[in-house]
């Protein structure tokens, strides 16, 4: 029923438009002027068509650019517009069939464009025609005029689409209605005024040779935003791909790769680093008693207290089940002991939130910590620097958990226990 009723809405605006172009009764242009403005318009309408930007909402594809047809209806009328959309889109519509890319719908979504841009471009003809005699009177009142038509062909072209998703349940309410409409871009809003306006007067004036100059121009400016939007868009992409190879999926916080490479950075730094082992005890117990999904909160906890505590110079990884390793910079030897101390009893006293069995439960744990203080040269490989730093979190293990261990391999000092 949505597709019937969807279909019959395609099927007016194009019998519209058509009965607009037969009862107007010719070409409001020189025909001859026409058919050569046809050829250089279709020419430069498909070289641009790779430089569209779709957008698929439910079962429609829509494609963005900057439309002509506005210039091309102005001087010829609604006849000459409709020759003119009825050749290219259908044109379009081949194309597609031959190289395999139409939709399903591809065939009434060809009638439905040749209706909607014929008929709003008819009505913005007939509009020109009635307004621009009180216009001509008025500084800059072409230009303004052709902003006016601009934004109304953009807007009904809009409400049309708007109509087709009603129709289809695409669009349910005013505000995505709205929405929609806003993704209009003002840059390319301008830009359209200013290419139909000119074409417009080229064409009245004969101006072949400035017709295809502004062509070309348009062309290359949409070139080079289009591979520049490329170029950021798979920018993102790659960053994006980039942090997922890096980023623990549970924690959000970088993982073992990660950590892994920027070992390798800091090798040679000669920067002073406090590599810190952090183990949640009892981890164990937490999933017996419970079960791994209040396990997973409990680490989800740690992590984001470990974030919140961090510096900006500070790395965070999530370097095994219940592990986690940080490099923390710019701190002396003590510092970092008071930092972790700290750190160690607000964990302490910090009980994760997690649901169990349909009702939310305080879940208390503890971490113990191994911390190797060293400066990172060539003497000492940061990966032997994080053996050190795992063996003294053994360490804390064996002498009661909940508790850290530390070293100052600048002097060697030996371990020392800091204990409630």
């Amino acid at each position: 029923m949505k597709k019937k009723l969807t279909l019959c809405f395609q099927l007016i605006l194009f019998i519209a438009s058509l009965l607009i172009a037969l009862t107007y009764g010719g070409f409001a242009g020189d025909p001859y002027v026409f058919m050569q403005a046809v050829l250089i318009y279709w020419v430069f309408t498909s070289l641009y068509s790779h430089l569209n930007v779709s957008m698929t909402k439910g079962n429609i594809t829509i494609d963005y650019g900057i439309h002509y047809s506005l210039s091309l209806g102005l001087y010829a009328g609604p006849l000459g517009i409709f020759i003119f959309e009825f050749v290219q889109r259908f044109i379009t519509y081949f194309t597609r069939r031959f190289t395999h890319t139409a939709d399903e719908d591809e065939f009434a979504h060809t009638f439905y464009n040749i209706g909607s841009f014929a008929f709003i471009h008819s009505l913005a003809f007939y509009l020109f025609t009635y307004l621009y005699p009180t216009f001509s009177s008025v500084p800059f009142g072409f230009w303004i005029l052709i902003i006016m038509l601009v934004s109304l062909t953009a807007l009904l072209s809009d409400l049309n689409l708007i109509v087709i998703f009603i129709l289809g349940n695409e669009i349910k309410t005013v505000r995505e209605a709205i929405d929609f409409i806003r993704t209009r871009s003002i840059a390319d809003l301008g830009k359209t005024v200013f290419s139909n306006g000119l074409l417009f007067v080229f064409l009245m004036e004969q101006r072949w040779d400035m017709i295809i100059a502004l062509f070309i121009l348009n062309y290359l400016v949409s070139y080079s935003f289009s591979e520049k939007h490329k170029s950021l868009q798979h920018k993102m992409e790659r960053d994006k791909f980039k942090q997922m190879a890096y980023t623990d999926f549970l924690t959000e916080v970088y993982n073992r790769a990660y950590m892994a490479k920027t070992m390798d950075q800091l090798n040679h730094c000669q920067e002073k680093i406090a590599i810190v082992v952090i183990d949640i005890d009892f981890f164990k117990k937490v999933n017996d008693t419970y079960n791994h999904s209040v396990g997973d909160r409990v680490i989800q906890h740690i992590a984001a207290m470990l974030s919140e505590n961090l510096s900006d110079q500070d790395f965070l990884f999530r370097s095994g089940g219940e592990e986690f390793t940080l490099f923390l910079h710019g701190r002396s030897y003590t510092e970092s002991i008071t930092f972790l101390e700290e750190l160690r009893k607000r964990i302490a006293n910090t009980p994760a939130i997690a649901e169990f069995k349909g009702k939310t439960i305080s879940v208390n744990h503890t971490a113990s910590i191994g911390m190797y203080y060293y400066k990172a040269c060539e003497a000492l490989d940061i990966q032997k620097a994080y053996v050190f730093a795992d063996q003294l979190l053994l360490e804390a293990k064996r002498k009661g958990k909940n508790q850290l261990c530390s070293r100052n391999g600048l002097i060697d000092l030996p371990l020392t226990q800091r204990i409630d």
